[in-house]
């Protein structure tokens, strides 16, 4: 398993959005330069912490642990023949 283009595409162009686009409309005001540094922190974070959880999917670190009764239990439900040794 590999990265998909469209994902990544995706969700950069929506984080890049509210980090880059939203920050322009911000309202004339005292605190227009709070909103606006809220806003791309939240887009910065955000994004960075959605492409940490996407690759952390594409070569998990740890996978079930069955113990040898399931696994020869789905061996036989999948059609699959294992010996027992």
């Amino acid at each position: 398993m590999g990265a998909s283009f469209f994902p990544i595409l995706f969700f950069t162009a929506v984080w890049a959005g509210v980090g880059i686009g939203l920050p322009m409309m911000t309202p004339k005001g005292p605190h227009q330069n709070l909103i606006r540094c809220t806003l791309m922190l939240t887009g910065c974070c955000c994004w960075l912490f959605w492409l940490c959880c996407y690759m952390a999917q594409m070569n998990p670190l740890i996978g079930p642990k069955l113990n040898q009764h399931t696994i020869f239990m789905i061996a036989r439900e999948w059609g699959n023949s294992l010996k027992e040794g």
